[in-house]
């Protein structure tokens, strides 16, 4: 059985490789290891060890932690439920980050201060 734990991490790799434009075969080649082995830790098959981590947080550019971000310590552990789908597991909305931070930055602040003013308008 998967642990939600490992369900959590393997998303936040498979979200920041996606965001950075990152195959699973590129990782796999940067961290020493078969492509398939990313795929079992991405979906939370296999337990990412804490050497393997910091090795896949070194190859995606990213502290540690941020595979953890997002978790309630708590909640899920007590209640034996699922944890909650976050705004990254929408492929819409992570298409639409990785768009906004292709525009050049004086344009990027003027879309989000229009997103902004649309938003309290909603």
């Amino acid at each position: 059985m998967k642990h939600p734990v490992d369900v959590h991490v393997g998303k936040r790799i498979r979200h920041r490789r996606w965001m950075i434009g990152m195959t699973q075969q590129q990782l796999a080649e940067q961290v020493g290891i078969k492509f398939q082995q990313i795929q079992k830790y991405e979906t939370g098959m296999n337990r990412v060890s804490a050497s393997r981590l910091w090795d896949i947080s070194y190859a995606l550019s990213v502290p540690i932690s941020f595979f953890f971000e997002g978790l309630d310590g708590g909640a899920e552990r007590d209640a034996g439920q699922a944890l909650p789908d976050d705004i990254l597991a929408d492929k819409e909305a992570l298409e639409l980050v990785r768009s906004y931070y292709a525009i050049p930055e004086n344009q990027r602040r003027r879309l989000f201060e229009l997103a902004r003013v649309l938003s309290d308008v909603a």
